[in-house]
Order: structure tokens, then sequence, then C-alpha cells
């Protein structure tokens, strides 16, 4: 079986220091937590950025100085950009900070429901998005949160604007979207191009539970206050926590971590 990419989602667009102490929002809180996620086993950073007032944005100064700082500390975490629809509302803002070149940058393929707004995204925004991710030989990671974003990722890679193999994150448990079960996770999964490469994110109470049943299927895993804020049900979890957990659950049926090196080359890079 190949081996294992966590992805460590530190930040995201919900967590606050009110709702968590262990969320990191400054530029230099940001790249001190993957830094040590990385320490902990993870292979590539899903970062979002926050503003002076602890917001969402999607201010290309952000994520610059994110990922200056990373380059500063020698770390060699592969670097995924969010291009989510809560950082910025016109496409040009969302992919601003394409103009970095990271490795990586997450690409929705439709439409959905958060608990209180709605993920847009448009047929023509998402065109403009993979457009630039292409031409910048970015990596694509195509955000799954219901199924025809699978069948619209495979309509735009015949199209030429997606280049296989397709990387895909499956979003399980956000209200709104398609809950966080097993059942639902293995239709996703055989819905996927046979030589999809994949990754789950768990929402919720069962995050453990279905990224081990990822881990045993070939999948990949993302972890992080992104997702979870709590380690066990009362307790706060802390981003090297969530890494720390998942590795030694691979460990733990035998499957080896994989390091950035070996993330290129399963993304097929």
């Amino acid at each position: 079986m190949e081996k294992l990419i966590i992805t460590i989602a530190p930040t995201g667009n919900v967590p606050t220091k009110l709702m968590t102490p262990h969320v990191p929002v400054t530029p230099a809180e940001i790249a001190k937590e993957v830094t040590e996620c990385y320490e902990a086993g993870a292979a590539v950073a899903h970062i979002h950025a926050r503003d002076e007032e602890q917001a969402p944005t999607t201010d290309i100064k952000y994520f610059a100085e994110i990922v200056r700082l990373l380059s500063e500390t020698g770390c060699p975490i592969i670097k995924q950009i969010s291009t989510g629809a809560r950082g910025g509302k016109s496409g040009e803002a969302r992919a601003e900070s394409l103009t970095l070149n990271p490795e990586s940058a997450s690409l929705a393929t439709g439409s959905s429901n958060f608990p209180a707004s709605v993920n847009a995204n448009a047929p023509s925004l998402v065109e403009y998005m993979a457009k630039i991710m292409l031409e910048k030989s970015i990596k694509p990671e195509i955000e799954v949160f219901d199924t025809a974003m699978i069948h619209n990722a495979v309509n735009l890679q015949q199209a030429g604007l997606l280049k296989g193999p397709l990387l895909f994150n499956l979003v399980l448990g956000v209200k709104g979207s398609l809950p966080a079960t097993a059942k639902n996770l293995f239709f996703l999964v055989d819905s996927l191009p046979s030589d999809a490469v994949w990754s789950v994110s768990i929402i919720g109470p069962q995050h453990i539970n279905l990224s081990t049943v990822a881990i045993a299927l070939g999948g990949h895993v993302r972890v992080g206050i992104e997702d979870n804020i709590y380690y066990t049900k009362g307790v706060l979890a802390t981003n090297a926590a969530l890494v720390a957990r998942i590795a030694a659950i691979a460990k733990s049926v035998g499957r080896e971590l994989a390091t950035p090196k070996d993330v290129l080359r399963i993304w097929g890079d």
C-alpha cells in the first residue's frame, strides 16, 4: 500500500480564539504550527489566512507572509493555498494568492451549503481558477462536498483543464452537505476515477473512525483545527496532537508516512 499523506489544516475560516486558544491566526502562529505538524508527521499544509481582526481573508500579503516564514525556517512541507468561498467573494480575490506559485491549491468544482452560508462556485469561476492552476503547474486538490463535484472534475479533465491523476479531498460532516457516514465514504470512493489520489476531511465526532477507514482503504487523511477543534469530547485539540494521533494509527497498521518528496511522486508531479 502507498505511503500515507497526512495534511494539516491548522486554521480554516471558522475557529476563533474564543472557541479555542489553540487555533493559529497570525502568519507567525500559522507558520510555527505548520512546522510543528511537519515534525509530527504531516507532509502537506492546507493554508488559510486571517487579517488583523482574525477574519478570513484572501489578501495575498497574509499568505505571502506565511509562505515566507515557512521558507525561512526551512520547513519542506508541501504548501497548499485555500481558494475557498468564505475567504473572498470574487474569483479574482480568491485566486490572487495563486501568484505565489504554491505546490497545490484547493479547487471546489461545484456549489454546496455551509451551516449558515452558500459555498458558491459557479462554473465560470471554477474554470477560471482551474486555468490559472494549469498554467502555473499548481496541483488542484478537488474539494468534494457533493458527489457531483467528482463528475464535474472529470469533465474538466476531459476538457483539458485538469491533469491526471486527479487529486480529491472527500469532505464529510459539514452541516448542509454529506453526513459523515461509512456508507457515504464508500460511495464517494467508488465514484472516483480508478487512478485518483484521495484523502478525507471528516468533520465532527466520526473523524477518527472514518479517517481510520480511509487509511485501511489506501486513502490519505487531513486533520486540523480547521476541521475539528476537539481531540475527544470536551477536550480541545492542538494541531500537532491531531497529526500525531493519525501518525500513530498509521504506524499501528503498518502504513508508512509520506514525506513531501513522496507527496509529489504520489500526486504524479
